[in-house]
């Protein structure tokens, strides 16, 4: 059986559902520390005038804090922002309307901790795209591990490090606009392809 170590992500890109789509065990890293600018608290989707990047704001701290410690800062209005932009970028996409009542009430349920946000978004798509990996959170901090992730699919790093995937292109809204955006998050395959969305996912991954 092969396992796929990550980070946790807010709705993660197409680079980090490739490990789970194409992995039978996915681990999700709960003990290291929060940083700032990661996939876990922010995501990028494709608007009519380009990429645009959503970040969830966190409650401030001292000190370094684990990400599983990591609270949602509820002093602005993220959500209603955040759904605004979802709708406006995907209400014509092929399938926004089919998903739509399976995302709208994580824009309206308040969450503690920004860790279960994710994760209670992350099993939701799983079941969405069929994905059958065995998910679960590391039970203490990993040193190592054979297919360890966590540090290389990054907002920062290109996924062109990863000699495991390829970017595949697919429909997207605004591609005659703006010419086809690689590696959005998730929800931006699953809104313009559906159920082939599979097929994408499986054509970006390269066996060692």
């Amino acid at each position: 059986m092969t396992q796929v170590l990550l980070s946790s992500a807010y709705l993660p890109p197409i680079w980090y559902f490739s490990k789970v789509f194409n992995y039978d065990s996915a681990l999700v890293e709960q003990w290291c520390f929060y940083e700032k600018q990661t996939y876990f608290n922010r995501c990028s989707i494709a608007t009519a005038n380009g990429k645009m990047d959503l970040s969830i704001p966190v409650e401030k701290f001292r000190g370094k804090q684990c990400v599983k410690d990591v609270q949602i800062s509820l002093h602005n209005n993220w959500q209603k922002l955040h759904w605004r932009a979802i709708k406006a970028s995907y209400n014509s996409a092929p399938f926004f309307e089919y998903y739509e009542d399976d995302f709208a009430p994580f824009y309206e349920k308040k969450y503690q901790f920004l860790l279960d946000f994710n994760m209670d978004l992350f099993r939701l798509i799983t079941i969405l795209l069929g994905v059958e990996t065995n998910l679960n959170l590391t039970e203490n901090y990993i040193d190592y591990h054979e297919n360890d992730f966590r540090e290389i699919i990054h907002p920062k790093k290109s996924s062109y490090i990863d000699k495991t995937f390829a970017d595949y292109s697919y429909y997207q809204v605004f591609s005659q606009k703006n010419g086809f955006i690689p590696n959005l998050s998730i929800i931006d395959l699953l809104f313009n392809m559906g159920n082939e969305s599979r097929i994408v996912l499986k054509n970006t991954f390269i066996e060692r």
